[in-house]
């Protein structure tokens, strides 16, 4: 079975610092690296994307290779053809298949029946290689990982656990503050806690998502009521530590998870490499799949 990336747990802290180091290297040279040449990678799209699109299709064409966007309604699994069998005919023909879509079953069994790596470009329950780009954003940041602290403040969901994952393999200390029913469960040792200022105490970042992701819409009022005490604003990044700066994996409704000042200032800015950093992540993580 070829190896995947299905939630970040299958690294381990050398790969994963390393696969970091990589990941700036190719950001510096962007086409140092043919590591795909020759190579297909399927990219299926269940759900919209913007970053996760255009982050794959180009990094897979600066490794060199050819990026082969799928959409489940041009495809024979939207009429019923099997999971095993979509994975045994990709394995056919591609040499690794990214899956942005909602149940993590799906990529689980194309992994299990596949002979190609799986990576997980998003799913309901994680979002692993945006994980890989936000702890790339802090060692740009910050020069190193040791001794840093992320806060993530709002509904404890794929991204939260994502963080707490491949940060508490990094050596990252992970705090997550959510409100009752939107709290994520134990996981990876982050801290748990239902006050957004206790979390960011201490913490050199602190991090948003959206209120209402895809999918929510029907509880959009109750989850805005909720989660109105989480958002990142001025006050909350003051009570972090000196020079704490703003993440956010995007796309933001300033006014609501984070107030346009801060999105649009200078404590905003590394969010914005934080969508570039998806691309150089991925093409370290592609490189580590299909080129060892």
């Amino acid at each position: 079975m070829a190896r995947s990336f299905l939630t970040g747990a299958e690294l381990s802290s050398d790969e994963l610092h390393a696969l970091l180091d990589r990941a700036i290297a190719l950001k510096a040279d962007p086409l140092g690296s043919r590591a795909l040449a020759g190579k297909t990678v399927a990219l299926l799209f269940e759900k919209p994307s913007t970053r996760t699109r255009l982050s794959f299709e180009a990094g897979v064409v600066e490794l060199g290779g050819h990026p082969l966007i799928l959409r489940p309604g041009e495809m024979q699994i939207s009429r019923g053809e099997s999971v095993k069998d979509t994975a045994r005919i990709l394995s056919r023909h591609v040499q690794a298949v990214g899956v942005r879509t909602g149940p993590d079953a799906l990529l689980e069994e194309l992994a299990a029946e596949g002979t190609i790596p799986v990576v997980n470009m998003l799913t309901a329950g994680h979002h692993p290689c945006q994980a890989l780009a936000d702890l790339m954003t802090l060692k740009e940041r910050f020069g190193s990982l040791e001794g840093l602290k992320l806060a993530y403040v709002g509904d404890g969901n794929n991204v939260a656990r994502s963080l707490a994952i491949v940060g508490a393999l990094a050596g990252v200390q992970v705090a997550v503050a959510a409100p009752e029913g939107y709290q994520l469960e134990p996981v990876a040792g982050a801290q748990l806690t239902a006050d957004p200022y206790e979390a960011v105490s201490g913490a050199h970042a602190v991090y948003a998502d959206v209120w209402v992701s895809m999918g929510d819409e029907d509880t959009a009022d109750a989850r805005r009521a909720a989660l109105t005490p989480y958002r990142i604003d001025d006050a909350l990044l003051d009570a972090a530590a000196p020079g704490a700066i703003a993440l956010h994996c995007l796309p933001a409704h300033p006014g609501e998870e984070i107030t346009a000042e801060v999105l649009y200032g200078e404590r905003g800015e590394p969010i914005w490499d934080q969508a570039e950093n998806r691309r150089h992540a991925q093409k370290a993580l592609l490189e580590l799949l299909l080129a060892g």
